[in-house]
């Protein structure tokens, strides 16, 4: 997350479709990725991509987003997880992450939320949704005397330079993006090529703010 600045955020029932959009992101120079938990059996669609990214993207991390409990992160875990991550903070899924010594970025929305999941172990917070929580002065603001924080925020990010440029020079860790990376229409037309390009132009936007 800290390397490369940003967490392509993407969900989707049929497994290849998944895979060639992992792989779309992979050759664009994502190594880390957040499955998201959002259908009926996402966990099966989730254990038959992730054996497979193993073998054809190597150095992909993948981890899985959208875990609101800890029988749910437990699930995922088991099935090679590598990070979870929830649009909510709750401290239960800590314990079964911390005993794996797995990260674990709750979704927070104000500072006492934030403080409160790094006293519980969670490395990195995920600042959610960032654009209505406070957008960038919010995390700005929070970085002034949690200076420590490693913040991702998810919600209000696109991959454009200003808005990119904007985040990272407000201090963010890095940054989760989904539906503007991925749109309907270019997944729906099977375009891995542009997929590919969005992503690489995004990092490029990142590497070039971190300046």
């Amino acid at each position: 997350m800290r390397e490369t600045g940003m967490v392509p955020v993407f969900y989707h029932q049929d497994a290849e479709v998944a895979k060639n959009v992992i792989k779309a992101c992979y050759d664009g120079g994502v190594r880390v990725f957040e499955f998201t938990n959002r259908g009926d059996y996402a966990h099966e669609v989730f254990a038959e991509v992730n054996k497979w990214v193993e073998k054809n993207c190597p150095e992909m991390i993948m981890g899985v987003g959208t875990v609101v409990d800890p029988a749910t992160a437990a699930l995922y875990l088991q099935l090679g997880a590598n990070f979870i991550v929830g649009p909510n903070f709750n401290p239960a899924i800590c314990e079964i992450c911390n005993r794996r010594l797995v990260p674990y970025s709750p979704g927070c929305g104000s500072v006492s939320e934030i403080n409160n999941a790094q006293a519980m172990g969670c490395d990195v917070t995920k600042v959610f949704p960032a654009g209505n929580v406070g957008g960038p002065s919010f995390v700005k603001n929070v970085m002034a005397p949690l200076r420590w924080s490693n913040i991702m925020v998810t919600g209000g990010v696109a991959p454009e330079k200003e808005n990119l440029e904007t985040w990272i020079k407000a201090g963010v860790l890095c940054v989760g993006m989904g539906s503007k990376l991925f749109p309907k229409e270019v997944v729906a037309a099977k375009d891995w090529k542009a997929i590919s390009d969005k992503c690489a132009e995004a990092l490029g936007y990142i590497a070039a703010a971190r300046g």
